[in-house]
């Protein structure tokens, strides 16, 4: 099961998205569910892990390494 969860800096819970497939990969779910391009629109910066590299937008990957 894939779900997303957007949290403020506390640790809040802001959003939680209806479930996927585990199977899905976590930046193919972020764009089906209009989070990458709702963030984007919006202007705010989002910190996300590895599984996100590439989204584009607005979301950024603190570690690119190992």
């Amino acid at each position: 099961m894939n779900v997303q969860i957007l949290a403020d800096p506390f640790g809040r819970l802001l959003w939680a998205s209806p479930a996927l497939p585990g199977a899905v990969h976590d930046v193919r779910a972020a764009r089906e569910h209009g989070i990458i391009r709702t963030l984007t629109d919006a202007g705010i910066k989002c910190w996300a892990d590895k599984g996100y590299r590439g989204a584009g937008g607005t979301v950024r990957i603190p570690c690119w390494g190992r």
